[in-house]
């Protein structure tokens, strides 16, 4: 089987799912939305078709490379804004060129607003049969996006002209109908791909999660990221912390600055995990945690809130991250609304409090676990993926 992905070349996301497909014998075309000339490091196995890069990256040793390489960083950037300012195209038509030549069995765009965009304009531009093509919603290409007016219009005909349709949530298939889509509603399952279940119990510390003494905090506040919220809740109950760890990853600089005058006033320690961790030390950061925290004002359904309750933390989770489709408020997690800091404030109260809830969370979300995060279940499920839609395989 021969796949032509478009997405993000640089993103973890992107190399996780890649990771699923590998030891199956496809021919994988990896075509990178955003031309950055950079490979995440853990992508392997695959064809990887820039414009220009840099020819002395490091990265598996088994990525192919197609494009101009050139010796030096400088000219790279150079050469990649001479592109930009004179053909502005040029990428919507390497990627329809690409497209006509290769003849993949699939294309698949994973993301909207960059690898759906672009391969819907390379669409328009390709002569003859277009292959079949799947179009994936990560985050909040749709249940944000498709409330702003810049955006309304290109997913509504990014959808029209797709055949295949996946997401992680039953949420984001219901939108996607809204916005006209007709073709065939693939399984709903996390893009990230599952956990080793077996290995990562081994990550966990030892004990219930109540005697846990850390709390694990998402750093973003972004357009959607609402990390400082978060802050402001830990500080008003900060009665409750003495003995607890503040424990901050993807922070930005203002949540990296709040989370020191935050140290300052409570004197609450707070560890700030270098953005470059690896995913295996962020599970056990999760597996030493008596509650994770991720607040945002849109998402998918968030890997770090999967991660926690993989490691028996008890998540407090914005509920606009269709996380009520994976937690029953009040049992195994609770849901709070992202900008709130007074109701935020009031579950961190009970999460800290409520020994029993917060033990009786872990048990609940390990049997979930096995039931829809086994790597081995969704590794099955990715396959069967592919020959749905080229006809191998049915629902």
């Amino acid at each position: 089987m021969k796949i032509l992905i478009v997405a993000l070349s640089d993103s973890i996301h992107t190399a996780r799912w890649l990771s699923q497909m590998t030891g199956k014998g496809w021919d994988i075309h990896l075509f990178p939305s955003c031309d950055g000339g950079y490979v995440h490091p853990d992508i392997s196995d695959v064809t990887v078709h820039h414009s220009i890069y840099y020819q002395f990256q490091r990265g598996s040793g088994n990525v192919r490379k197609h494009g101009l390489p050139l010796p030096s960083l400088p000219a790279v950037f150079l050469c990649r804004r001479i592109l930009d300012r004179y053909w502005p195209c040029f990428r919507v038509q390497q990627l329809a060129r690409l497209i006509n030549r290769l003849k993949p069995d699939v294309v698949h765009s994973m993301e909207f607003q960059h690898a759906g965009y672009l391969t819907l304009a390379a669409k328009k531009l390709c002569r003859g049969e277009f292959p079949p093509w799947i179009v994936t919603n990560w985050g909040s290409d749709i249940y944000l996006f498709g409330r702003l007016a810049a955006h309304k219009e290109q997913i509504r005909d990014l959808l029209t002209h797709a055949n295949y349709y996946s997401c992680e949530c039953q949420r984001d298939v219901c939108l996607a109908k809204v916005f006209g889509f007709t073709g065939r509603v693939l399984p709903v399952f996390p893009n990230t791909g599952g956990f080793d279940l077996a290995e990562v119990a081994g990550f966990r510390n030892e004990g219930n999660s109540a005697s846990r003494r850390v709390i694990m905090l998402k750093g973003y506040q972004t357009w959607a990221g609402r990390a400082l919220v978060a802050l402001r809740s830990l500080e008003r109950c900060s009665d409750l912390l003495d003995g607890y760890t503040l424990a901050i990853y993807s922070a930005t600089e203002e949540v990296e600055i709040a989370a020191e005058l935050f140290q300052d006033t409570t004197g609450i320690p707070v560890v700030i995990i270098p953005k470059e961790t690896c995913h295996r030390e962020m599970l056990h950061w999760h597996g030493r945690a008596r509650i994770s925290i991720g607040l945002s004002i849109s998402d998918a359904i968030s890997t770090s809130l999967l991660e926690a309750m993989v490691m028996g933390s008890f998540p407090v989770q914005s509920w606009t991250a269709c996380a009520d489709e994976w937690i029953n408020d009040g049992c195994n997690g609770l849901l709070v609304p992202p900008e709130d800091p007074e109701i935020v404030e009031r579950a961190l109260r009970k999460a800290l409090t409520d020994d029993e809830l917060v033990n009786r969370a872990a048990k609940y979300n390990s049997d979930l676990a096995l039931n829809r995060l086994d790597q081995r279940v969704l590794r099955e499920k990715v396959v069967n993926f592919y020959h749905i839609v080229t006809g191998n395989n049915s629902l």
